[in-house]
């Protein structure tokens, strides 16, 4: 009989070459199940019971925080349906397992506009300080990302895989391919990042031709997550500023922003690529400078004039 870590091997495979899932996505699966194998007594399937189950999801949660739990779950959920779907095991050891748990509500962080200005500023001034074709070229770059994932708020994973041909500065607009292969478009508005992006693009085409991709490093390979997150901590130095940036904080303030300026939370839903409006209602959260404002201008109560009312 096959031990569980060969059926796991199957069904990673599976994931890959059937499902078609992306290479982050299996990389979780991979971590996930062979932390489960390494906590097992045994590698007989028939050993995991619904206890055994239970017993390593307590051990979970003494270690993760919920969120990182919730994953680590539906990674081993998965795995037995793949089971039970092959007919590999009779019975799915979680049909008896009732799990529920509250998850955190952890507000998105958000990076203050005149921060946002700041950071750019610091950017546009090294690139215009530039001594060498090499700097300038780098810095141009670096100009092009930032001004990118603030303008459109797509997420880290998604501008460091578009493709050349993804990009039309012509009518303005960008395909993105999001989670689960899912597509939208989302138009760029501002001017000066067009004009960034064009400049960008003419600097770089030989090497986007080459590698297929928009953005590219300086060696001519797709440019990585790790290079924009080693980018954004430099001219966060450079412009004093204390706050940890991540990449994701511009989505964020992208979303946030947005809202407050009264555009109907489904727009910004469909500009995320978010499946839910459950997701995106997060940045509902985070918009209370916004509700002071409104209740202060709208509120019905400023008009009121009260006869009696003298103590003030």
């Amino acid at each position: 009989m096959n031990t569980l870590q060969q059926l796991t091997n199957d069904y990673l495979k599976y994931c890959r070459n059937q499902k078609r899932l992306d290479e982050k996505t299996l990389k979780a699966y991979r971590i996930d199940l062979a932390q489960f194998h390494a906590a097992l007594p045994s590698t007989n399937i028939g050993d995991i019971t619904p206890d055994v189950l239970e017993n390593y999801i307590a051990g979970l949660h003494q270690k993760y925080k919920p969120k990182t739990v919730k994953r680590k779950i539906a990674s081993l959920k998965a795995l037995f349906h793949y089971f039970e779907y092959r007919e590999i095991i009779e019975k799915n050891p979680f049909n008896k397992i009732h799990i529920k748990f509250r998850e955190p509500v952890i507000l998105p962080k958000t990076i203050p506009l005149h921060t946002v200005e700041i950071f750019l500023s610091a950017i546009y001034q090294q690139h215009r300080q530039a001594q060498t074709e090499y700097q300038k070229k780098c810095t141009l770059r670096d100009l092009a990302v930032i001004e990118l994932l603030f303008a459109t708020g797509m997420r880290i994973s998604e501008l460091c895989s578009l493709k050349v041909n993804s990009v039309n500065l012509y009518d303005k607009n960008i395909l993105i391919y999001g989670k689960g292969s899912k597509e939208r478009r989302i138009q760029i508005g501002n001017e000066d990042v067009i004009h960034v992006l064009k400049e960008y693009k003419d600097t770089f085409f030989d090497q986007m031709k080459n590698c297929n991709h928009f953005f590219v490093s300086q060696s001519g390979s797709p440019l990585s997550d790790q290079s924009v997150r080693r980018m954004i901590n430099k001219y966060t130095s450079l412009a004093a500023i204390e706050l940890h940036i991540t990449p994701h904080m511009f989505r964020h303030t992208f979303a946030t922003s947005l809202l407050e300026a009264d555009v109907d939370i489904r727009y910004i839903q469909e500009m995320l690529g978010h499946s839910s409006i459950n997701i995106t209602e997060i940045y509902t959260h985070v918009a209370l400078s916004k509700q002071r404002d409104i209740l202060v201008a709208k509120h019905p109560r400023k008009d009121f004039h009260l006869h009696g009312q003298d103590w003030r």
